[in-house]
């Protein structure tokens, strides 16, 4: 009797130890899946924030409250699983999109290697014209992953919601730190960074804190304490791209929506660019950018594609128009009083642009 009690609790200890090991290998799928949760839930986002600083960086928002502090990518007033059920029609009674039936290959060249080889416009449209050095001409000509790819956390996770057609060939660093507004800092400052236009990179933080790239070049480090931030010199000079990445890092860490909006030109519906934001700042707050955009000129039409970064931190991409069917990313300028993406709802008020 002993002798078969002992074989059943030996049984038992391996039944455990396999249902531990079992559990610890599908740990990351659970993470990816609450991850995708969170990004509806306040908490979720206070600690995500809270979080992803590590490193040389304060492990702090220069504000006593990370949601206060309106940074960028705190989470989307439609749940990923509501998006995925939307069908695209505002209150206005306007439909978002274009056309409810569309071949893939009509509107996706799946050989394309940027955004403007890849999206093709519907049939009669032509892309808008933009000036050879604009940064609606740099937006146009990045460079996209191949085909297919799915879009990836910064810790290599995938994320679980499929919300694009295309994914920027970008970077987004080993750290929770590129999120939304900072994904369009991110673009916006390597289109200067190319063309050697340093002195006008700068970006606030939240608290006001204005953090000029052409300062960092000389050798200054920015010092957070507390809701303030100061210049110290405590680094070398130069403009070599690992130190502008670690710049960027920084701002990203204290930017956001918020910040954003107000160093920034709310501008009307009807005057959109390529490179113009759709951009709630606030807490909870997010943005989209303007990627590209085209007109028919017998119709009178415009339509645009958007693309956009989120939380926890992940690749760019270029989004679906959840109003549409078969592939077609588009979305018509005439959208009504809400432009509803796969992950957020604008209003019609919300358009920024970048001052030069």
């Amino acid at each position: 009797m002993k002798k078969s009690l002992k074989i059943l609790l030996v049984m038992l200890s391996l039944i455990v130890v396999i249902l531990l090991i079992w559990g610890n290998q599908i740990s990351d799928e659970l993470k990816s899946i609450m991850t995708g949760i969170s990004q509806t839930g306040n908490m979720g986002n206070i600690i995500s924030k809270a979080l992803r600083q590590s490193g040389d960086e304060p492990s702090h928002k220069v504000d006593s409250n990370p949601r206060q502090a309106g940074n960028s990518d705190e989470a989307g007033n439609l749940g990923e699983a509501e998006a995925g059920r939307q069908l695209g029609t505002n209150d206005s009674g306007k439909n978002s999109g274009i056309s409810t039936e569309a071949d893939v290959g009509k509107y996706i060249n799946e050989e394309g290697g940027t955004v403007r080889e890849r999206i093709l416009v519907p049939e009669g449209f032509k892309r808008v014209d933009t000036q050879p050095d604009s940064f609606g001409e740099y937006l146009r000509k990045l460079p996209l992953k191949p085909n297919g790819f799915k879009v990836t956390y910064y810790n290599g996770n995938t994320k679980p919601l499929d919300v694009h057609v295309a994914v920027l060939d970008m970077d987004v660093g080993d750290r929770d730190l590129q999120q939304c507004a900072d994904s369009i800092i991110r673009l916006r400052a390597e289109y200067l960074y190319g063309k050697g236009l340093y002195e006008k990179i700068h970006f606030n933080f939240t608290n006001g804190f204005n953090a000029d790239y052409s300062k960092w070049m000389e050798g200054y480090r920015i010092k957070v304490s507390a809701n303030k931030a100061d210049w110290v010199k405590q680094g070398s000079k130069g403009n070599d791209y690992a130190s502008f990445r670690k710049y960027l890092d920084m701002v990203f860490a204290y930017a956001g929506t918020l910040s954003l909006s107000k160093e920034m030109e709310n501008i009307p519906l009807e005057e959109m660019q390529p490179g113009d934001i759709f951009l709630k700042g606030a807490s909870p707050g997010h943005c989209v950018i303007v990627m590209d955009m085209a007109e028919n000129r017998e119709t009178g039409d415009t339509i645009f594609i958007a693309a956009q970064g989120y939380m926890p931190a992940q690749e760019m991409h270029i989004l679906k128009n959840p109003a549409n069917e078969g592939g077609n990313p588009w979305y018509r300028l005439d959208f009504g009083d809400e432009l509803i993406t796969p992950e957020w709802t604008f209003t019609n008020k919300q358009l920024y642009r970048f001052e030069d």
